[in-house]
């Protein structure tokens, strides 16, 4: 079992009221990732680019000191509480200040792509302000059925865009949205 990263940090000041604290979705995608070690390392991960920045300092047990790691958000408080994430745990992480790889030329550069992303129901209008005001919101909105930006990736191609051949992305959702998946046959 690989250790959890050091993230006593998010639950205090200054981040304790901006910053999204890892919870069960965030540990979720750690144990997927720790159930992959192998192939995972086997990747020979040249970069790591996660969408959110929860769990980076985790992903460099599994693949490597050599692997860079770019985390984005459009939270500026979750962009210090990353980096910070990365100095408490001995990980160089590059916080960059975006919403999901806008502005990055990442075409097919990327081995490992991860995303935690909003599924909390909420009205669509909801969770468009929320991404906008880029507060603790944003980390929590997900639209009318809990899956607006990762419709959003899927429907702009953004994980064929970025992804390398043979590079793997990984992303959590909530047990209630399954229903409301079915347009993610056929994702990669």
């Amino acid at each position: 079992m690989l250790p959890t990263p050091d993230t006593a940090h998010v639950g205090r000041a200054p981040y304790a009221d901006s910053v999204y604290d890892p919870a069960e979705d965030s540990f979720a995608l750690m144990d997927a990732l720790e159930a992959d070690a192998d192939a995972l390392y086997a990747l020979q991960c040249g970069l790591c680019v996660e969408i959110g920045g929860a769990v980076s300092a985790f992903v460099r047990n599994i693949v490597g000191a050599d692997t860079a790691f770019l985390c984005t958000d459009i939270n500026a408080a979750a962009m210090h509480c990353t980096k910070e994430t990365g100095e408490k745990n001995a990980v160089v992480l590059e916080p960059v200040r975006t919403s999901l790889v806008d502005g990055l030329r990442l075409d097919h550069s990327v081995d490992l792509l991860l995303f935690n992303p909003p599924y909390v129901v909420t009205s669509d209008l909801e969770a468009k302000t929320e991404q906008e005001d880029a507060s603790l919101g944003g980390a929590l909105a997900g639209g009318v059925h809990g899956t607006a930006l990762l419709q959003c990736i899927i429907h702009t191609r953004l994980v064929q865009r970025v992804l390398r051949p043979g590079g793997r992305f990984y992303f959590t959702r909530w047990w209630a949205n399954l229903p409301r998946l079915g347009w993610m046959r056929g994702l990669c």
